[in-house]
């Protein structure tokens, strides 16, 4: 039974390395490119909403003038 299982399992491998070889993906397509960049702005949205929040932006303010005040 093992025997046969490795054999199956050499087999899937050696096919799927012979079919990576026919279809080369070369790069993104259009669609990908445009999911990319609505997820990047997302992001980017997301992130400066936190960071200019009121909260966020006070730790962030303490945190600089602790460390403009630790050198003198």
């Amino acid at each position: 039974m093992y025997g046969r299982v490795c054999a199956r399992l050499r087999a899937l491998v050696w096919r799927a390395r012979a079919m990576r070889g026919v279809r080369s993906d070369a790069g993104m397509v259009t669609s990908e490119y445009a999911l990319g960049l609505v997820a990047a702005a997302g992001f980017a949205v997301v992130l400066y909403r936190v960071l200019t929040s009121g909260t966020v932006g006070a730790k962030l303010q303490s945190m600089v003038e602790k460390a403009l005040d630790a050198g003198m």
